[in-house]
């Protein structure tokens, strides 16, 4: 049995508004298109669910428009839920107003999934499993009420639990009290490039790569996310080594490092090595940056295809669905 994929995380509405150009303060534009969508953690629970790998959102959700379009979409694809939904709030949202150039800018109203209470923590960990692959993000963490529970989740994971840390554009921002203990247990780190200037000083991703490996305990792991570049892996007892991307066009980058993280975890979680894994990891985002949306991960099928002629291509057919 491989291991689950369990988001100890946010998904909330995604509201994109596509304009031609930011307003002034004060003014104000019209947008040329609108769309919303499940976002935040559920781009890395599509990507892990999408190879495979059993997917479980272990968030609050709330009643209302938003927390029906969260708990719609994971139905949707088949991913399933630890905790029930809160009655007296709805989920949050993000606005993302994307301008002509792609560039995007965004203001979150957080909601049912920032108000974690011990109650809520205990119940998650009592329903985790030794072989869980639990993600958690700096979004989180961030928040003053989840932050210190998140935390404290860390260090009531079962024994044999693998937990990774995508420390999120925020992470400058995190508590050191809450984020110090956070790193001692974490097994895997997965940054962009700019998250792992801010967290060591190093402009270079391999760099970046080793002095975070110092931040980490023992036997753990770091991926510096390089965009079209692939990225640094560096395994456990092991120095940084740079994993290629794969050459696409490129229409949307949005969710590439969403769908990086959730194919990692899953290929790890089903017994493949961590090299392997970081270039199936690759193959997902090159994937997911040629098509429009924010849940673009391929799945299985898809991303053997991608692959064709690589021998990973034969090892993602063998077994699994897509």
């Amino acid at each position: 049995m491989t291991g689950r994929v369990v988001l100890a995380g946010n998904v909330l509405a995604d509201l994109v508004i596509e304009v031609p150009a930011l307003p002034e303060r004060g003014g104000d534009v019209l947008g040329t298109r609108t769309e919303t969508t499940a976002g935040g953690g559920f781009n890395t629970l599509v990507a892990a669910r999408r190879l495979g790998t059993e997917a479980v959102y272990a968030g609050l959700h709330g009643t209302g428009p938003h927390g029906d379009l969260v708990r719609a979409a994971l139905a949707a694809e088949d991913i399933g839920t630890l905790l029930p939904a809160r009655t007296d709030l709805d989920t949050g949202f993000t606005v993302a107003l994307v301008d002509a150039g792609g560039e995007r800018t965004f203001v979150t109203s957080f909601g049912a999934e920032a108000t974690l209470a011990p109650a809520d923590v205990a119940a998650i960990a009592a329903r985790l499993r030794p072989g869980d692959l639990v993600q958690l993000s700096g979004y989180g963490l961030v928040l003053p009420g989840n932050g210190p529970l998140l935390c404290g989740l860390t260090g009531a994971l079962p024994a044999g639990a693998t937990l990774c840390l995508d420390p999120g554009p925020l992470v400058a921002d995190i508590p050191e009290s809450v984020l110090a203990p956070v790193l001692a247990r974490t097994d895997w780190l997965s940054t962009n490039a700019r998250e792992a200037r801010l967290m060591t000083g190093h402009e270079d991703p391999r760099g970046a790569a080793a002095a975070l490996v110092r931040l980490l305990a023992p036997g753990a792991g770091v991926l510096v996310r390089a965009d079209k570049d692939g990225c640094w892996l560096a395994a456990p007892g092991r120095p940084p080594v740079h994993v290629p991307g794969f050459p696409v066009t490129a229409v949307d980058s949005n969710g590439a490092g969403d769908a990086h993280v959730g194919a990692f975890l899953a290929l790890l979680g089903q017994g493949f090595d961590p090299l392997t894994a970081a270039r199936g990891a690759n193959a997902a985002a090159a994937c997911a940056v040629t098509r429009r949306g924010p849940a673009t991960a391929p799945g299985r099928t898809e991303l053997a295809a991608f692959l064709a002629g690589d021998p990973l291509a034969e090892r993602l057919s063998g077994t699994g669905n897509g």
